[in-house]
């Protein structure tokens, strides 16, 4: 297993900052682009990565190590932030993503002691007994495939714009 705890602290700590450098500033076109009916532009993501850091990784850490597998989690509505009707600005949005990561890693660090926590289990809704260290591997790899989305998102706003290139250009292509 692969699993280490300072280093999924290390991609946890930095995508906020990521996400920050690449997407403030960007004008509405970026930011509001997506790739149809039922798929999320970039400020829908972050808005779904700052209900994730509400209602989702640190509450069911917290059910693990105070209940283990007697109260399952609550589920997770993964759409739930689009009945938000915030006039928050983006980058409003983007430091209460900062802020509330920032507060569960500081959170994290103190809760979990990964010789001692790793493999305590809790009770997903959907998938029955899982580990502390699979739902920890899962946030960082949730933090990298909505990286990913926003990335692609962005890019096919120009899908046709890059002509015969576009062979060449695989983001374009999934």
């Amino acid at each position: 297993m692969n699993f280490n705890l300072d280093e999924a602290i290390e991609v946890l700590e930095r995508t906020p900052q990521a996400l920050e450098s690449l997407l403030t500033g960007l004008s509405n076109g970026w930011l509001q682009n997506n790739e149809g009916d039922g798929t999320w532009h970039a400020i829908e993501v972050i808005e779904h990565l700052i209900e994730a850091e509400k209602t989702n990784w640190l509450p069911r850490l917290e059910i693990i190590l105070q209940e283990g597998e007697r109260k399952p989690f609550p589920p997770f509505d993964r759409f739930a932030h689009l009945q938000e009707t915030s006039v928050r600005s983006f980058e409003q949005k983007l430091l209460e993503f900062k802020t509330l990561r920032a507060q569960n890693l500081a959170k994290l660090r103190t809760l979990v002691e990964p010789e001692k926590h790793l493999e305590l289990t809790g009770l997903h809704p959907a998938f029955g007994v899982v580990k502390m260290r699979e739902l920890l591997s899962t946030w960082v790899v949730h933090d990298l495939t909505h990286t990913a989305q926003i990335v692609r998102v962005i890019a096919k706003r120009y899908t046709a714009d890059v002509g015969p290139w576009r062979e060449y250009l695989g983001i374009l292509n999934k």
